[in-house]
């Protein structure tokens, strides 16, 4: 399971500005923001940044520079996989270290439904357990129910990060991860789809 929400894409407009530096060619900018206070890229604009787009990294500096803002709910199996993106990438993540023992601990807390009748049973009596070890932190503060709960927490636990990084980064998310036999990953590649101009400017190799 994965979920996505709260996207903003920001700085469009200064990025296509400083992708028109090179050759001074300010001029020729027709973007603009309309009465909802949207950002439209003119076809001057779209045209350049889709010719530098699939012109290559070196050409695209830009894009580094329309940055994006989401909030992803996915098991801690596939953050270990997105940690691999280090470059141009912040997140902020809900604490399982300092609020783990907030609420029960429930199947909705899980990405577990690809799971077998047999492996749902055994997550429900790991299930079972976490909650009586949180009760027993809860009531006595002992930290050998805490040290159970974190070292015996599986990796099907859902997290949510709130994510910040650029649309180049984008790009090399896209391409590595839109095939993975993880499902999430094409989730969150749907939805780097759907993005603002995603066709013109993440969507760099399809055409090839």
């Amino acid at each position: 399971m994965l979920k996505v929400e709260k996207i903003c894409v920001m700085n469009f407009e200064n990025a296509i500005r400083g992708a028109r530096n090179p050759m001074n060619s300010w001029a020729r900018m027709d973007s603009y923001t309309d009465e909802k206070g949207n950002f439209i890229l003119g076809e001057n604009d779209r045209d350049l940044g889709r010719r530098l787009a699939r012109a290559g990294s070196d050409h695209r500096k830009f894009l580094r520079q329309i940055f994006v803002s989401m909030d992803i709910t996915a098991p801690l199996y596939w953050w270990k996989e997105f940690d691999t993106y280090k470059v141009a990438t912040v997140a902020n993540s809900t604490s399982t270290m300092h609020k783990i023992h907030a609420k029960p601990f429930t199947r909705e807390d899980f990405s577990c439904d690809r799971l077998t009748s047999d492996a749902l049973a055994a997550l429900d009596t790991l299930i079972a357990f976490l909650e009586k070890e949180r009760l027993s932190f809860v009531e006595t503060k002992d930290r050998t129910h805490w040290h159970n709960i974190i070292q015996l927490l599986p990796s099907s636990y859902d997290q949510m990060r709130t994510v910040t990084l650029n649309y180049e980064t984008l790009i090399n998310m896209y391409y590595a991860r839109k095939s993975h036999k993880l499902a999430e990953w094409h989730i969150l590649c749907d939805a780097i789809a759907a993005m603002p101009y995603a066709a013109d400017l993440i969507m760099v190799k399809d055409e090839e």
